[in-house]
């Protein structure tokens, strides 16, 4: 062998070592803000009324083929929750409600995600919306879509277990304690399935 690439070696398989984490990392993906949407579905006075959050972001780093490496964080803008009705649109940022004053985001943090075939995983996470963090559950279905991927679910949190609704709006008489989110992410840059 030659004795200046036995030298060299020990460095090689220094800068090969350090390389492996990179490697092994999920690939990044993009939100595509414009194609996406957050839906949240209350009843009031037994009626289903459908809102969004218009502005909302997320870090996906995720690879379909090793779900169990990847993560997803997502923050959702509180003050762009809205019915699409002035009066109401006008009461969801203040201190009963959201309290964006306070609480400018919500944030959704994956712990694990798991592979349940078929394009199906479940994120494990946890929810923090008006400063409470409640582990949630979310099942996730991805398609591909021309280059890009999209990325549909839906599950149900109480309000009042994060205090939405606070003082005379805890009667679930009058708004439902159930509220069902829903959502459809458009992502580029996702590992095929």
């Amino acid at each position: 062998m030659n004795p200046h690439f036995s030298r060299l070696l020990p460095f090689a398989a220094l800068a090969f070592a350090a390389a492996l984490p990179a490697l092994a990392e999920p690939p990044a993906s993009k939100l595509v803000a414009d194609k996406s949407q957050i839906v949240f579905v209350t009843k009031q006075m037994g009626v289903p009324v459908e809102g969004t959050f218009k502005k909302f972001d997320a870090q996906v780093a995720f690879d379909p083929k090793k779900p169990e490496g990847g993560t997803v964080a997502l923050q959702i803008d509180t003050a762009s929750a809205g019915f699409g009705i002035p009066m109401s649109d006008a009461e969801l940022p203040k201190a009963p409600w959201f309290d964006a004053a306070h609480f400018p985001q919500a944030r959704f943090q994956s712990d694990a995600i798991k592979a349940l075939g078929d394009g199906r995983f479940e994120m494990a996470g946890k929810l923090t919306l008006k400063g409470t963090t409640k582990p949630v559950t979310v099942p996730v279905a991805i398609t591909a879509s021309g280059g890009s991927a999209v990325a549909t679910g839906s599950f149900t949190i109480q309000r009042l277990d994060y205090k939405v609704g606070d003082g005379e709006w805890t009667d679930t008489s009058v708004v439902g304690n159930d509220v069902q989110v829903r959502f459809r992410f458009t992502l580029t840059g996702l590992g095929p399935l």
